[in-house]
């Protein structure tokens, strides 16, 4: 967090994103108008990912990771550092997170998670995997968590669920649309809960 002139705090978040942005887009309208936070790097590790055009769209500066960037140099701290980041978010974002990096923002790293957690988590449940699993095993009940990241996929704190009933007519597609719209209602809020 740095200050303004003496004026507000502004909160700087990084949103990391491996896909087409929904969620990184619903956060950005959200913050639009509020001064005290501003999104200030997206970050992506995909050359071709949709959320690019989306920070071009709104003047935000990216940053395209490779695999080695990622893991084995200090360029992703060096830029997190240069935008004076104070929350990293998830949006999409597939690769595990470092120790490094875990260990660079403690509790300043969310993810939003496409099921109720512990259920449905871990190494390659992501996106479509979540929702057809869910699907498969006939739950009448599936939703989101929002969490902190540790060193293990999904196994962080939970900071917040929500819930949405499902009928048995529900497709893994139907599952992931009524998912989504969870999302977008509950991350910018979140966020903002979090921030204060």
């Amino acid at each position: 967090m740095i200050k303004d002139n003496g004026q507000d705090a502004i909160h700087q978040i990084a949103i990391f994103a491996s896909g087409r942005g929904s969620n990184a887009e619903k956060i950005i309208d959200y913050f639009s108008s509020n001064k005290t936070v501003n999104i200030c790097l997206i970050l992506t590790n995909r050359s071709k990912a949709k959320v690019l055009e989306l920070a071009e769209r709104n003047n935000i500066p990216t940053l395209i990771a490779t695999r080695d960037d990622f893991y084995h140099s200090d360029k992703i701290t060096k830029s997190l550092a240069k935008y004076n980041t104070d929350l990293i978010v998830l949006a999409g974002f597939l690769w595990l997170i470092p120790d490094y990096l875990v260990k660079a923002y403690p509790n300043k790293i969310v993810n939003i998670h496409p099921a109720l957690l512990p259920k449905y988590g871990g190494k390659g449940m992501y996106g479509m995997n979540v929702h057809k699993a869910v699907h498969k095993a006939g739950e009448n009940v599936t939703g989101i968590t929002i969490h902190y990241v540790n060193e293990v996929y999904d196994e962080g704190e939970i900071i917040f669920q929500a819930a949405c009933r499902l009928i048995d007519t529900d497709t893994p597609d139907l599952i992931a649309s009524k998912v989504l719209a969870l999302e977008h209602h509950h991350l910018p809020r979140v966020i903002e809960q979090l921030l204060k």
